[in-house]
């Protein structure tokens, strides 16, 4: 039961858009979610900081549930 509970907070991010010619400070946020490439998928926990991170972001990623 708790396995089930603990994958309900996993979100799926995509980069989607590049990050050349971006802010530093943005390209620190898609470092800091573990993107390395375009169309890598990273499965990061649902916490308030990587929302931030995310929200930042949120041009150049697709993001799943």
């Amino acid at each position: 039961m708790a396995k089930a509970k603990k994958e309900a907070n996993v979100l799926k991010v995509t980069l989607v858009k590049s990050t050349i010619g971006r802010i530093q400070a943005h390209r620190a946020c898609v470092a800091g979610l573990g993107l390395r490439r375009m169309h890598h998928t990273v499965e990061v926990q649902d916490t308030p900081a990587i929302r931030g991170m995310i929200n930042t972001v949120s041009y150049l990623l697709k993001v799943e549930a």
